[in-house]
């Protein structure tokens, strides 16, 4: 199998943080008369777009990988994946979306981060947002036929945290 590559999802409950911090150089730039306060804010928010784009997952035979801009930020072996959940904490990471799939482990297996020594980050279960989730976890229920897929897609007008693109 060749490498697949899922790019994160992005929840559109992140649009009014940016709309508050636009509002906010806005009232700076107004308050000061320069539009010092909002470029910066503008900048900032762009680089926050462009950023949350830039979050991706490959599947390969043996792991998954996360990426956020270049950087490899850390692996999932899936062999080690027990099963698979839906999840709406927002302090599992990397995901840029409310709507995600949390992955619990066998017993002896971790999520390996690369970017901390911190053992917090790789106690923590990881949860990822494909934003092409039936695919993803049909491919890894292919490569691995032992996970345990518990997604649970119920749809709503309570389930305001499905927004996402």
């Amino acid at each position: 199998m060749e490498k697949k590559v899922f790019r994160s999802r992005i929840s559109l409950l992140y649009v009014p943080v940016f709309g508050t911090l636009l509002y906010f150089g806005w009232f700076i730039s107004k308050v000061s008369g320069n539009f010092l306060g909002l470029i910066i804010i503008g900048v900032t928010t762009v680089f926050c777009i462009f950023t949350f784009r830039s979050m991706r997952y490959v599947l390969t035979e043996k792991e998954i990988r996360m990426y956020f801009l270049w950087i490899n930020i850390g692996k999932i072996f899936i062999s080690g994946i027990a099963s698979v959940e839906r999840s709406y904490n927002p302090f599992g990471a990397p995901a840029t979306s409310a709507k995600r799939l949390r992955f619990n482990f066998k017993r002896g297996y971790k999520w390996h981060a690369y970017f901390s020594n911190s053992p917090f980050l790789v106690t923590i279960l990881p949860s990822i947002s494909p934003v092409r989730e039936r695919e993803f976890l049909e491919t890894l229920k292919i490569l691995n036929p032992d996970i345990q897929i518990n997604v649970n897609d119920k749809k709503g007008w309570w389930r305001f945290w499905d927004w996402d693109f």
